[in-house]
């Protein structure tokens, strides 16, 4: 190993130990006995909130440094970079966030080695030659992505499908805030996109996360809302069908939500219980050889478009929380592009229940459009439920942990747009009688860029991996909340570097600034993630 990785290794070790003393230190503050105390952690919101970053950060570090080992002088330099922002951050972070905890003028420091690692590798002259370097790059600018021969056939093939399908159709979609047309559905189904997290038993595509990571990337890149996105929610129903589907469940759905032929959406957030899925109140309550639904769900992306609602209802009291909630599939017909008003529907069963939504204007995220639905006595077989009473929750959380990791590969995809977009404008434009490219300031935004958006890379490929092994629940938390947050930071910075014309509507920039703000928010609030599952789960274990 080199000895700019052996120093980032250094740091990354020495950052996990500062960590886990502040983690030990917030522990006892929000205790009570052996456990976690909400109202307690809720005192100390904002150095949770931070400890979360940092961790996903450090954890990044970590991925990267395995990655880079085998790789070239490129890959080393960008490890080098992101882990030195990384130990600037936590090092400054860590100043106040020790008086904060009542531990005045206590909080440790780097070693001298570390200390100097940082100061070289944040420099200017450091940042602009690897800048210039990344530019000179012909492919995969932010370093080879260390992927073996399947994997790569696989991005080759989706990196295809994205440039010839999905790319020609996806400003026009944003600007006029389209539906997807069938003819890209259809071309979807067939590469097997619906069905990539489904086994082969069930005609499905499923390699491991690893592929589903890298196929929602390329499409993503392409497109959020018209690409990558529509992978998401075939995931998260397929996973609650296969965790607590009954075989006849399985063998009946699960074909046809790979081949595309039902389309699924997913409906769970109410208009007064977002991240908070415990207080779901959208009633089913028994009826004859079924139930019937009544209440609203928003947030319903693909509603109108969809054949089957995944609906998570309440069939328990309300003071039961989480465990009074059951898992449905409710039918409906799907509306297609052309099909009248693709911005509203309604569908009145034989006996009377009534279903009906209506879209949710948005400034980004296009494609699919989201719903406000609603539901009066809507009747739903009990050969749709899924799972038994009150396993709801605990189906939809583990549709959710597929869900993130997805997710991140979905910023992932965004930020790799922005970035190439932003590396052949500044080559080209002329400011001052030279490029854009040729500045400093430019350089060091390319670098850093870079360096974000291999580390979120390396880091879901990770995940991808312990994933594949029945782990990896709090890492697909930690990539999500750290790629979806710097997926505003890269697309920010690549549409200021198109200056003016960044804020026009000739450039696809602006789209992709438009759709990572999106990201933060849904598959978990950045702050729900942050405060309720990361910092949680990592303070738990210094108490137990």
């Amino acid at each position: 190993m080199s000895q700019g990785l052996t120093c980032a290794g250094d740091l990354t070790g020495e950052s996990g130990i500062f960590l886990d003393q502040i983690g030990s230190f917030l522990a006892e503050k929000v205790a009570d006995g052996k456990r976690i105390s909400t109202q307690r952690l809720n005192e100390y919101q904002p150095e949770a909130f931070a400890l979360a970053r940092h961790l996903s950060q450090n954890t990044a570090c970590r991925s990267l440094i395995e990655w880079a080992s085998s790789l070239g002088e490129l890959e080393h330099q960008v490890t080098e970079l992101y882990c030195a922002m990384a130990g600037a951050e936590i090092s400054h972070w860590m100043q106040y966030t020790y008086a904060s905890l009542g531990f005045e003028n206590q909080a440790p420091a780097f070693s001298e080695t570390v200390r100097e690692f940082i100061t070289s590798r944040m420099s200017t002259q450091w940042m602009t030659r690897l800048g210039r370097r990344i530019m000179e790059r012909q492919k995969d600018p932010a370093g080879q992505l260390g992927l073996g021969e399947m994997h790569q056939m696989v991005r080759e093939e989706f990196a295809r499908f994205s440039d010839e399908k999905v790319q020609p159709l996806a400003e026009e979609i944003h600007r006029h805030d389209q539906l997807i047309p069938e003819s890209l559905l259809t071309a979807m189904g067939a590469l097997g996109v619906f069905g990539i997290s489904i086994p082969d038993q069930y005609g499905g595509a499923f390699i491991d996360h690893g592929t589903m990571i890298i196929a929602t990337e390329e499409l993503s890149r392409a497109s959020l809302g018209a690409g990558g996105s529509v992978i998401t929610r075939p995931e998260i129903c397929a996973k609650a069908i296969l965790k607590g589907g009954t075989k006849e469940q399985k063998a009946h759905w699960l074909p046809k939500i790979a081949s595309g032929e039902k389309i699924i959406c997913v409906a769970v957030t109410e208009p007064d219980a977002g991240s908070d899925v415990a207080s779901v109140k959208l009633a089913a309550r028994q009826s004859g050889d079924g139930w019937l639904l009544n209440g609203e769900k928003t947030w319903c992306t693909f509603a109108g478009r969809a054949d089957v609602l995944c609906v998570l209802a309440r069939t328990g009291a309300i003071d039961e929380g989480h465990k009074g909630l059951t898992l449905f599939l409710a039918e409906k017909p799907g509306r297609r592009q052309g099909e009248g008003d693709e911005y509203s529907f309604k569908h009145t069963q034989d006996g009377g229940g009534v279903v009906e939504g209506n879209a949710i204007p948005t400034i980004g995220y296009r494609g699919m459009h989201s719903f406000s639905v609603s539901f009066q006595d809507y009747y739903v077989p009990d050969s749709n439920r899924i799972g038994e009473l009150g396993q709801g929750f605990y189906l939809q959380m583990e549709g959710f942990s597929g869900g993130r990791i997805q997710t991140a590969a979905r910023a992932l995809g965004v930020m790799e747009a922005a970035f190439r977009n932003a590396i052949s404008y500044v080559q080209d434009r002329q400011v001052f009688g030279q490029s854009l490219g040729e500045f400093g300031l430019t350089q060091v935004k390319l670098a850093q860029m870079a360096a974000r958006i291999q580390a979120g890379r390396q880091l879901a490929y990770h995940v991808g991996t312990l994933m594949d092994r029945g782990q990896g629940g709090l890492e697909a938390s930690l990539v999500k909340f750290m790629t979806c947050k710097d997926a505003e930071w890269v697309t920010r910075e690549a549409m200021q570097l198109h200056g003016g014309m960044g804020y026009s509507e000739e450039y696809p920039v602006s789209r992709y600034w438009q759709d990572a703000r999106v990201l933060s928010i849904f598959e978990g609030a950045e702050e729900v993630l942050a405060l309720l599952v990361i910092a949680r789960q990592y303070l738990a274990r210094f108490i137990l």
